[in-house]
């Protein structure tokens, strides 16, 4: 071995810059942000609070799940109410149709009533008219056929077209009748044959309200339908109409005035008595009274039908003297038989003569054929106190 060989040194394990540095040593630390929890102080590090892994999509779902709950309970009530509103508007739909034809009919029956009691009416204008109330009446029933019920009120909706059906035969049979004895001489008979069709009005009032109006109230109630009325329908606004009794001296009046006779018989009424409400003061002709006013004041006028024949239309008016313009009502009493009383109210007086007496006046308009007129008006002096 040479010196030379001997000059070579083999120190490389030793070199410090070829030296290792264990992991954990190269870690980078950063100035200020020390390992140990921050605090700088090398004691223990705080574990940082975090979901379990897995938690915060579940929790997620739950809430999509929830959401989604919600938006179906949310359209779910809004049908059902919806779907309600349109149950409701259905039933009060009906109702206002049915009211329309209901006022329309009790409008003919009205105006039967009226038409029966003219004086001096000839049987060529009862055809004509009674032949327009068939018109009128026959149309309130077509009317009523074309609407739709909704589903529990077709069985009651069955009874109103019945009622509506008796109206019309009940018309179309008088108008028959009073064609059929226009040359008779049988009143007797007449009368009884106008009596049987007349009932058929009764008969259809007694459908409406216990065939069609009372199951409808129950139909409502029962289906939660609140704020529809049903309406009602009164188409014989007499009842006497519907008598024999009533009817007879009905036909005889129009048949005399058809063959230019005069009315037979004994025929008047008188004034049987006038009383204040409330109070039940009875007034007597020519004795100062004082009648205190009030909003309930109102007069009842009795009249007595002191002839032997049936009256209609029979006029009675109430008159108080006022400046600058008197007071006057009138009212009227369709048919009033031989010997009956029959009461008519007269009210509302908002404005009354106050202080100064004046002499209040009842007439009552004479009727065909009546020559005693003494005792149809009568007067009463009177003082109005507040």
């Amino acid at each position: 071995m040479s010196t030379r060989d001997d000059d070579i040194e083999f120190d490389f394990f030793d070199d410090p810059r070829t030296q290792e540095t264990p992991a954990k040593e190269r870690t980078s630390r950063r100035p200020g942000r020390p390992d140990n929890g921050g605090d700088g102080s090398g004691g223990p590090r705080r574990p940082t609070l975090r979901p379990p892994t897995g938690l915060t999509p579940l929790l997620r779902l739950i809430g999509l799940v929830a959401f989604a709950i919600l938006i179906v309970v949310v359209l779910v009530l809004w049908g059902q109410s919806c779907q309600s509103d349109k149950k409701h508007d259905s039933y009060k739909t009906y109702m206002s149709d049915v009211d329309k034809i209901a006022q329309a009919s009790e409008g003919t029956g009205r105006d039967l009533g009226e038409l029966l009691t003219t004086p001096g009416l000839k049987q060529a204008d009862l055809d004509e008219r009674l032949a327009g109330l068939v018109q009128n009446e026959q149309l309130n029933l077509d009317h009523a056929r074309a609407l739709e019920p909704p589903g529990p009120l077709r069985p009651p909706h069955e009874r109103l077209l019945q009622s509506l059906e008796y109206r019309v035969g009940g018309l179309k049979g008088l108008a028959d009748v009073f064609t059929q004895t226009k040359g008779s001489k049988d009143a007797t008979a007449a009368g009884a044959l106008l009596a049987d069709q007349a009932e058929r009005f009764v008969a259809s009032d007694v459908v409406w309200a216990d065939s069609f109006r009372a199951p409808a109230l129950v139909v409502l109630k029962d289906e939660g339908i609140s704020g529809v009325e049903v309406p009602e329908s009164t188409f014989v606004q007499t009842t006497d109409l519907a008598s024999q009794r009533s009817m007879t001296p009905i036909w005889q009046r129009i048949h005399g005035a058809s063959t230019g006779g005069t009315p037979t018989g004994v025929h008047g009424n008188g004034i049987a008595g006038v009383k204040v409400q409330p109070g039940d003061k009875q007034l007597v002709a020519g004795q100062e009274t004082t009648i205190q006013a009030s909003t309930d004041l109102s007069f009842e006028v009795s009249v007595t039908n002191s002839g032997d024949s049936l009256e209609s239309g029979v006029e009675v008016q109430l008159t108080i003297p006022k400046q600058p313009k008197s007071i006057v009502k009138t009212e009227t009493i369709e048919l009033i038989d031989a010997g009956e009383t029959k009461t008519v109210t007269f009210s509302g007086f908002p404005t009354l003569p106050f202080g100064e007496k004046v002499n209040l006046r009842v007439d009552v308009k004479p009727v065909p054929g009546e020559t005693n007129t003494g005792n149809n008006t009568v007067e009463f002096p009177v003082f109005f106190s507040i």
